[in-house]
């Protein structure tokens, strides 16, 4: 008898485009993961809108994150891949479960602190209560395990407590997920601000999957090497994280080892080194272009993907929440 994969499940919110730090942080691993658990892999839409978002765009992004996603190796065929607005379960879930978190575990959110001080004139319900729903994504679909990163640590924590609170007072409704930690992808930082962790809030000194050849060199180009006159390529992030950084991102597209990127740039200086960095993206990221911008050509298919994505997940979905829903004593529909 085959036995039954484990399940994994991550979101990321179409609120921006997917860039170089994504893909070699992250994405590039997840395909591999197919072989040995049953991923979910959503377009967080539905927390987007606590933070103001032109309508058109974020359609726009969602769908161009969907087919990025195809085109970086996540074959809709061994991945389910949906859009969470699709899938009505979630906010009922996370309706149920803001009832089970209290309010100050709500409060000590540091995102919420965060977001709170940069949209000021919109400090609304959905961003003080949206760990709710985040916990509501992952335990709808009873995952084994959640990809996590620095920054959402204190979210898997806090799902963790939901579950078990749920658990105590109702039995054996949620299982609890553990926090994977994946294997370490490429650590890439800002062009521009090589001490922060490229963002697509830093336009300037971010690569997005989709920009165009020349815009990628240009940045590349530009991009901050370290202020002494040394102008050699040698691998000291504490004296020289500009070069360290591009030494990074030059290592993980073509797979050389730091010693053979200073033995190839001996003596060439950060004109030749940075252009060939920029190249060597370049040609890593053509073929995802190129690919994603055929998805997108093809309206049809993309569909068929997320509609097929989201009867998968539903059909998962709501039947933890038909559980939940007879456990806090709701009359059935039907």
């Amino acid at each position: 008898m085959e036995q039954t994969k484990k399940v994994m499940l991550s979101g990321i919110q179409p609120s921006g485009d997917l860039h170089l730090g994504n893909y070699l942080g992250a994405i590039k691993n997840w395909a591999e993961r197919a072989e040995e658990f049953d991923c979910y892999y959503f377009m967080a839409d539905m927390h987007t809108i606590t933070v103001r978002q032109d309508p058109a765009a974020l359609r726009r992004r969602t769908l161009e994150q969907l087919a990025q996603y195809i085109a970086c190796g996540l074959d809709p065929e061994r991945n389910t891949l949906f859009i969470q607005s699709h899938i009505p379960a979630h906010a009922e879930l996370g309706w149920v479960l803001n009832c089970y978190t209290m309010f100050g575990e709500l409060s000590r959110m540091t995102q919420f602190k965060d977001k709170s001080a940069k949209h000021k004139d919109n400090i609304n319900g959905g961003l003080f209560t949206y760990p709710a729903l985040m916990a509501a994504d992952i335990l709808l679909y009873q995952p084994d395990y959640v990809p996590v990163g620095e920054d959402q640590k204190q979210h898997c924590e806090l799902t963790r407590d939901i579950a078990i609170r749920f658990n105590h007072i109702y039995g054996d409704v949620f299982k609890v997920p553990e926090p994977y930690i994946p294997k370490a992808g490429a650590r890439v930082m800002g062009l521009t601000a090589p001490e922060s962790k490229m963002s697509k809030s830093i336009p300037e000194g971010c690569v997005f999957l989709m920009e165009k050849p020349e815009d990628i060199q240009r940045k590349f180009k530009r991009a901050i090497t370290d202020s002494d006159t040394e102008n050699c390529v040698r691998f000291d992030p504490a004296s020289k994280p500009g070069v360290a950084n591009l030494m990074n991102i030059y290592a993980a597209v073509t797979g050389k080892s730091f010693a053979e990127i200073e033995a190839e740039f001996a003596g060439q200086g950060y004109g030749k080194f940075k252009p060939a960095v920029g190249e060597a993206v370049i040609e890593t990221l053509r073929p995802i272009r190129e690919e994603a911008q055929k998805i997108l050509a093809d309206k049809a298919y993309l569909e068929s993907v997320y509609k097929a994505g989201a009867e998968k997940a539903a059909y998962v979905a709501n039947k933890t929440l038909r559980k939940v829903y007879k456990k806090v004593g709701f009359v059935p529909a039907r």
